[in-house]
């Protein structure tokens, strides 16, 4: 059984067919998917789920927070399943390809007291954006 589902069953979160299916789609250590893409290979192992059960259940699993919503320069929203190991991203500008990434460091630690303005911090998000190996060589 993936991560995301073993987590899901101890919150006694009800597992019905469809519900099934979207975390089993989202279940890997680099998942990235826009909704359709989770729409579309749900499709595959449940020919009759909708498009609207796709978006509500991962509505759901974000307001859970097992479920990390990535929103990156104006393209598709995605999802990412790892949202219970602290990791970065790594964003390729050119086909917009997602990776999580495990900087050594408290990024908290990185932002000195003069530049808090005040604020007792409780988290960091740093994306890291460059070119993947597929759109550097021009493939």
């Amino acid at each position: 059984m993936s991560d995301l589902l073993e987590r899901l069953r101890g919150r006694g979160w009800r597992l019905t067919s469809q519900r099934r299916v979207v975390a089993e789609v989202l279940d890997g250590e680099h998942v990235h998917l826009t909704a359709d893409e989770v729409h579309a290979r749900a499709v595959e192992r449940l020919p009759e789920i909708s498009r609207a059960t796709v978006y509500n259940t991962l509505g759901e699993l974000v307001g859970l927070g097992e479920v990390l919503e990535v929103a990156t320069d104006g393209r598709a929203k995605r999802y990412d399943p790892n949202a219970h190991h602290a990791h970065q991203h790594l964003v390729c500008y050119g086909c917009g390809a997602i990776r999580d990434v495990h900087p050594q460091g408290d990024p908290l630690a990185a932002l000195p007291a003069s530049e808090r303005f005040g604020f007792t911090l409780s988290g960091a998000e740093i994306t890291y954006r460059g070119l993947c190996p597929d759109c550097s060589t021009g493939s």
